[in-house]
């Protein structure tokens, strides 16, 4: 693994850091702390320079028409587009595009044209169902939605919970128990429209993330066509776990945005805040902080570097992935506390990011499978056998 950026990817990365110090910092003196949208002309106009740089929609590839980039540079570009105040959960506010639901890249020709292609140009929006109230660790084993089969198809009944983004989809990915006696192996997933009948969106869930929420989904006797099956029947459990855990390797990247941006604006503040007729940066103290901050975000980088190199490798990287996310997901929330504290009640207030940063990194142990979830499958792939 060669852990120096390439003379390709240096001139990405400079241009990206550029576009946030320039493009992005500046408008949000302009919006509120909480702010996770930008005005609609602010967007047109940053989506129109992200698209002549050839960056838009980062996490399409080639095929689809994207840039097709690999998880090594984009683990690096997801460091640097995250650096300011809403780059944990919202990227430079969305302006370089997204993928949207990747499953929907093993979708039929047909699904594609209706759905995903749609989706890609922005002209549809999509959820993802999969967590139920029953649990969300371990999805595969505690979905009770079911799916009946019918003459005309299939009727769906039951519910999901912590959804984002369902109320203002046109469509979205559920998945249903379709076999109640194979686990696993009797999970299917549907392409289903919010427009049917029978799909209801039943609550709004607060989180800590700043200006957004989750949804919980009901479904009442929602029929659907066969044709609204997503891959195979009784394998849509196989689709949903493959394309999560690729995400999960620039996820942890993400946490590590904010992150090293915290830890730059700590190191700037220690070097010129005075206290009992020293600066800040001479405490012993101060400078152990700083030092643990280095490490942790050292650390955590070479792990997700670690996991796109296998990524890229066509390797498996399920256990680099978890590592990746579990590592950069604690060691981000230690250097936002330890920069918080350096500020000291400066960095409690909203005038600085760092609030918005520990509520939301707080969210990150729990998204994308608990960090508990995460040592306990890196645990199983370690043990083997014996844990059986």
């Amino acid at each position: 693994m060669n852990l120096e950026p390439t003379e390709e990817q240096k001139a990405i990365i400079a241009q990206v850091r550029r576009f946030v110090r320039e493009e992005i910092v500046p408008l949000e003196d302009k919006l509120d702390p909480d702010a996770s949208e930008l005005p609609p002309e602010d967007r047109e106009r940053l989506v129109a320079k992200v698209k002549a740089m050839g960056l838009y929609g980062l996490d399409i590839p080639a095929e689809f028409g994207g840039p097709g980039i690999d998880m090594s540079t984009r683990v690096l570009l997801a460091i640097e587009m995250g650096q300011h105040r809403a780059g944990l959960y919202v990227p430079c506010y969305g302006v370089f595009g997204a993928a949207g639901l990747a499953q929907l890249y093993e979708a039929t020709p047909e699904q594609k044209e209706k759905y995903l292609f749609p989706m890609l140009r922005g002209e549809k929006k999509a959820f993802f169902g999969l967590t139920e109230p029953s649990g969300g660790s371990d999805p595969a084993r505690a979905i009770k939605t079911r799916a009946t089969k019918t003459n005309e198809g299939w009727v769906i009944n039951g519910s999901k919970v912590y959804i984002s983004g369902a109320d203002k989809a046109d469509f979205g990915l559920v998945f249903a128990r379709t076999d109640p006696e194979r686990g696993r192996g009797g999970v299917t997933c549907f392409i289903v429209e919010t427009s049917w009948p029978g799909f209801h969106v039943r609550r709004v869930i607060h989180t800590l993330r700043s200006s957004h929420y989750a949804t919980e989904l009901q479904f009442d006797e929602l029929k659907v066509p066969d044709t609204a099956i997503l891959g195979e029947l009784n394998k849509g459990f196989a689709i949903a776990n493959e394309r999560l855990s690729r995400q999960r390797i620039p996820y942890a990247a993400q946490c590590l945005a904010p992150a090293f941006k915290a830890h730059e604006m700590a190191i700037d503040y220690a070097k010129q805040r005075e206290t009992f007729g020293a600066k800040l940066a001479s405490r012993q103290a101060i400078q152990w902080m700083l030092v643990d901050n280095e490490i942790d975000l050292r650390q955590s980088t070479l792990m997700c570097l670690a996991a796109a190199a296998k990524c890229d490798a066509g390797e498996p990287f399920r256990m680099e992935a978890g590592l990746a996310k579990l590592v950069a997901s604690e060691a981000a929330g230690r250097v936002v506390d330890r920069s918080m504290q350096i500020f000291g009640g400066a960095g409690m207030t909203k005038d600085f990011p760092f609030e918005r940063w520990y509520r939301e990194l707080r969210i990150r142990r729990v998204g994308e499978g608990p960090n508990e979830v995460q040592r306990h499958v890196v645990a199983r792939d370690l043990l083997g056998d014996s844990l059986r």
